[in-house]
């Protein structure tokens, strides 16, 4: 299991395994080490250290959404009747359970969580907004659909000094 993060300050090496990896997750650690100009051994110790205080929490792939089915995507804002802990824990413990459901961020301001959808057409996206409505204590709902995806997330921004 990993430890909570360190506070320690990472220097120019860590931040360009961070800012490495994250862009591509598959170099091989010999193609990383070359990358940071240290011997593989050292690099991979490196890896571990960052892995095991939490700074990396996954590897993984970027995936053809289109491609699989899931080429449409919206934007819900989601208010609830009434704002208490207990409210709160079971929209959390039956929104994470509908696949279409991407992200879901509890917001501060003029509703209470925004989630981000992805669907096949239109049919899917009806089908998704009948669960999401059913929701403990969801009174109203807004959607807006996505027409053109400018910038996906990149990741976290690493500024390497």
């Amino acid at each position: 299991m990993k430890n909570a993060p360190k506070n320690r300050t990472l220097d120019r090496i860590d931040l360009t395994i961070l800012n490495t990896l994250q862009k591509n997750g598959r170099i091989s650690n010999l193609e990383l080490a070359k990358h940071v100009n240290l011997s593989p051994s050292p690099c991979l110790d490196r890896v571990k250290k960052l892995e095991n205080e939490g700074y990396i929490e996954k590897y993984g792939a970027f995936l053809n959404a289109t491609k699989l089915h899931y080429g449409m995507s919206a934007f819900i804002q989601v208010t609830l009747d009434r704002t208490t802990s207990d409210v709160f824990n079971r929209f959390k413990e039956e929104v994470v359970k509908i696949k279409e459901v991407a992200e879901c961020h509890m917001v501060a301001g003029g509703f209470d969580y925004l989630l981000k959808l992805r669907f096949e057409n239109m049919a899917a996206y009806r089908e998704v907004l009948g669960l999401i409505v059913e929701l403990p204590a969801v009174s109203q709902t807004h959607t807006y659909v996505v027409m053109e995806h400018v910038k996906n997330d990149q990741g976290v921004p690493i500024s390497v000094s």
